[in-house]
């Protein structure tokens, strides 16, 4: 168990080292076959020959601690939904049914795809009622890690903490083996003494950290996951945080850990600093590293309190060469051809993103609200651009395809905000826009009283929101939106 009001951790970027790092390929596990023993998403076939992925979203009981029944919502019955693996460029269809009493709609987060099907009610699509159906179907562009969660502005950090969220992987058919290909999403979940979810709707998470959980889980069961792996085996493992508000670090401990992707996105790769990484809800990291001898363990822990582990490794057994060939050499992913290998800033449309509002912290450092609970967040003063009702406000800027674009995102509350933007890829800006750094981003981490700039080419056509991915702040006005035309 956890102490929310201990664990958070305000974390900035820090600069990075080059190094190495390669791409993988599944294999099972232990906890890899109980995973896939779980109820799988059932699949049909169009009258196009296509399969149909069914995304039932309904009550169901899952075991987040051993011998404790938690009542939750999922994708499929379970939490987190079921892990879905496509392929880069070839289409995915599905049919999502809403069993629950909410209204609700899917986001595919981090994904380029059409803004027809990202997913945002109110803004690109009407959210399917209790009862219906509605038809998903894209192309996706990019192989890498992507999360799918709700998005119904007012109603999303309450179905995604009921457990409504996964990851979807996109692989690319040229990626080099590996031995371990393994998902870990990150969750936490505010529980009860009756092991139960915690009543919602305070309007102190919603105007200070966010709704903090007490209990850590990776793939829906109390963290540590545990994996044994063989002397020399190459493990990728897909890092997710799935959680509705905790920003934490996470650290390596006893891994030479590589990170190959940020965001989805493949990097130059590099060896974190101090082997330890922000990681805020919405991030996803690609981590490689190579086992080393019998005997020999390490982990990968959130950095609350003394350390907590989320993920541990065991190395046992006869090396992996003894049952394939040897590996060839890590190596980087390669650039991504379809993002631009540079953004012409001195051409760029630019706009101020200024982020105010919220609670006020206490000499205790707790926060405290007394204004309106209706408008807790703005953006230009601005309060819920996305709502119930469609088109509630004007698009933060609108441009043309092709247009190269730098947001400065002013943060001038006493909190971290962390802002996803939906539909592309961004950068980073050094802070006199004289350089970026070394990766793409669709989620960044904006420091309490700080400004961070990110600049992008608005190359998707659509309707893209810029949204806080700390859930109870997107449903209490944390959100704008771009109009690329």
């Amino acid at each position: 168990m956890i102490d929310p009001a201990s664990g958070l951790l305000l974390t900035r970027r820090t600069l990075v080292q080059a190094a190495a790092a390669a791409i993988l390929t599944p294999l099972p596990t232990a906890a890899a076959l109980a995973q896939a023993a779980a109820p799988a998403p059932s699949a049909a076939s169009r009258a196009d020959g296509l399969p149909t992925t069914l995304l039932e979203a309904k009550p169901a009981v899952a075991e987040l601690q051993p011998g404790a029944a938690t009542d939750v919502w999922g994708f499929g019955g379970r939490t987190p939904g079921p892990e879905l693996r496509i392929r880069k460029d070839e289409p995915f269809r599905a049919k999502l049914v809403n069993s629950t009493p909410q209204p609700l709609s899917i986001h595919w987060h981090g994904m380029r795809i059409a803004s027809e099907m990202d997913g945002v009610a109110g803004l690109t699509q009407e959210p399917v009622p209790p009862g219906a159906t509605a038809d998903i179907a894209f192309t996706p562009p990019d192989a890498g890690t992507f999360i799918y969660r709700p998005l119904v502005p007012g109603l999303t950090a309450e179905a995604a903490e009921r457990g409504l969220s996964g990851v979807v992987v996109v692989e690319d058919p040229g990626a080099q083996p590996v031995d371990l290909d393994r998902v870990c999403a990150v969750d936490d979940w505010r529980l009860n003494e009756q092991h139960q979810l915690d009543a919602f709707g305070s309007v102190d998470d919603r105007a200070g950290y966010g709704r903090l959980g007490n209990l850590l889980t990776v793939n829906g069961v109390r963290a540590p996951e545990r994996i044994t792996v063989a002397p020399g085996s190459r493990v990728r493992l897909r890092l997710a945080n799935l959680c509705n508000a905790r920003v934490m670090r996470i650290r390596f401990d006893g891994l030479k850990a590589y990170v190959s992707a940020v965001d989805g996105q493949p990097t130059d790769t590099f060896e974190p600093l101090r082997a330890s990484l922000p990681f805020a809800p919405g991030s996803r990291y690609d981590i490689v590293f190579e086992a080393g001898a019998a005997g020999s363990a390490g982990a990968v822990a959130a950095s609350i309190g003394q350390g907590f582990p989320l993920v541990e490794i065991k190395v046992e057994g006869e090396p992996i060469t003894f049952r394939r060939p040897v590996l060839p050499p890590l190596a980087p992913l390669g650039d991504n051809p379809r993002l631009p290998p540079a953004i012409p800033l001195q051409k760029a449309q630019r706009a101020d993103v200024t982020i105010a509002g919220g609670a006020r912290l206490g000499t205790d450092g707790r926060p405290a609200y007394a204004g309106d609970p209706a408008r807790i967040w703005t953006i230009n003063g601005v309060s819920g651009a996305v709502g119930p009702e469609k088109n509630a406000a004007k698009p933060l800027l609108s441009v043309r395809r092709g247009t190269p674009v730098v947001l400065a995102i002013a943060n001038k509350t006493p909190f971290p905000q962390v802002m996803h933007l939906h539909g592309h890829s961004f950068r980073l800006l050094h802070p006199l826009d004289d350089g970026w750094e070394p990766y793409w981003l669709d989620t960044v981490i904006v420091p309490e009283g700080q400004t961070a700039r990110i600049a992008f080419l608005a190359d998707n056509k659509g309707r893209w929101l810029l949204g806080s991915t700390v859930l109870e702040r997107l449903d209490s006005g944390l959100s704008a939106w771009i109009d690329v035309t």
